[in-house]
């Protein structure tokens, strides 16, 4: 098999093509990076802060997005690059950067634990908030954390307006305590949250993960997507008939268009073809989401 046959595939990925129908299929299902202007620039963001010099009132951020379109693997891949834990050369753990999930309804003492969480460390759940704030601080200042980033972050609406103020506090004090970052993730619901005191809003910029227009950035992420479905044949993703194919089935949400294009892949493989063309496309318009839910047919 001539490897240089296979120029449509990124050259780091030409091996799978040695495999059978079954392994590249089962390829597609694993995670996999894809850059693009905006992650780039958000990822820029990141780098940014997480350098910033410490100071009395640190700089936030709160990222928001449609749900799905690729929030959640910005960060991780910001963090896989930038956050990973290690010990140094004085056998100390360093944890640059904690990634962390909100509790499921605004509470200070959920919010603790679900940083502590992060740290691998024992906890009693019914210890006193002020001792788990304690904890929280004394790992974050033992293992020189210099950023927090909280996922999820629209989980705080659910929850009393007091609630809500209470754990938007707890993070200022651990944002002024600790004089670090605090970076939060969320649906654009997200922003409700600091709007609950006009303090709180004025410590985050917002940054929002746009949806696709039908444009050349989006042919252009059509064709680094080609570049990694193991197909023998190239598919032209990003010529403007396949283009706005996938664009009106996808509505330009990004994890929509990839599971439309693995599952596009998939049957281009089942059927022989090895591309993905018009006819393969138009049979996975039932995977078009219908307010945030793709309906799938039995």
């Amino acid at each position: 098999m001539n490897m240089n046959s296979y120029n449509h595939i990124h050259p780091d990925f030409r091996h799978i093509m040695k495999m059978s129908d079954k392994e590249r299929i089962e390829f597609m299902d694993l995670p996999r990076w894809i850059g693009y202007k905006t992650a780039s620039q958000m990822l820029d963001t990141l780098q940014g802060l997480l350098h910033k010099p410490s100071r009395p009132r640190m700089p936030n951020l709160l990222i928001v997005g449609e749900s799905n379109n690729g929030k959640t693997t910005i960060i991780r891949h910001f963090y896989d690059a930038c956050g990973q834990g290690y010990v140094n050369d004085d056998a100390e753990p360093i944890k640059p950067v904690i990634l962390a999930e909100a509790p499921p309804s605004a509470d200070e003492k959920g919010l603790y634990a679900s940083i502590l969480e992060r740290f691998f460390t024992p906890y009693r759940v019914t210890d006193p908030v002020s001792k788990l704030r304690y904890q929280v601080i004394h790992l974050f200042r033992t293992c020189r954390t210099r950023m927090l980033i909280i996922d999820e972050f629209h989980s705080l609406l659910t929850g009393t307006p007091m609630k809500q103020r209470e754990i938007m506090n707890a993070l200022k004090l651990l944002c002024n305590e600790l004089s670090i970052p605090i970076v939060a993730v969320g649906t654009r619901d997200a922003v409700r949250v600091l709007h609950t005191d006009p303090q709180h809003a004025s410590r985050f910029d917002v940054m929002t993960l746009p949806i696709w227009e039908l444009n050349q950035d989006f042919q252009r992420l059509l064709a680094s997507f080609e570049k990694v479905l193991p197909l023998k044949e190239p598919s032209a993703l990003h010529t403007p008939e396949l283009a706005q194919l996938l664009h009106s089935i996808s509505g330009g949400n990004l994890g929509d268009l990839h599971h439309l294009l693995v599952e596009c892949a998939k049957e281009a493989i089942t059927q022989g073809k090895e591309k993905i063309d018009k006819p393969i496309v138009e049979s996975k318009a039932w995977l078009r989401p219908t307010r945030g839910i793709r309906e799938v047919i039995g």
